[in-house]
């Protein structure tokens, strides 16, 4: 390979690289954050679903969750419908 094909692909590594960092890790880490609140849910948890409805854990299954969304409404919901945990600190 010459100094020239060299010079020639520089620009597109360089692409490369900054899309990498800018983008696809931060992607990365934030996918793995949440696939770990997934797991760590237990029974009590309050949690916001993709829908937007407020709801508390009542029992955490393999692939779903069993929820109360008020006094009298229980349902099970996928677990990839949780968007995040509310913490009451």
């Amino acid at each position: 390979m010459s100094q020239g094909a060299l010079a020639q692909f520089l620009p597109l590594i360089l692409l490369f690289v900054i899309f990498y960092f800018l983008i696809i890790r931060p992607q990365q880490k934030q996918q793995k954050a949440h696939k770990e609140m997934l797991a760590s849910l237990k029974k009590g948890d309050k949690i916001v679903t993709n829908g937007g409805l407020i709801a508390e854990v009542i029992k955490p299954e393999e692939d779903f969750i069993k929820i109360r969304l008020n006094e009298d409404t229980v349902v099970k919901l996928d677990r990839a419908y949780v968007a995040r945990r509310i913490d009451e600190a």
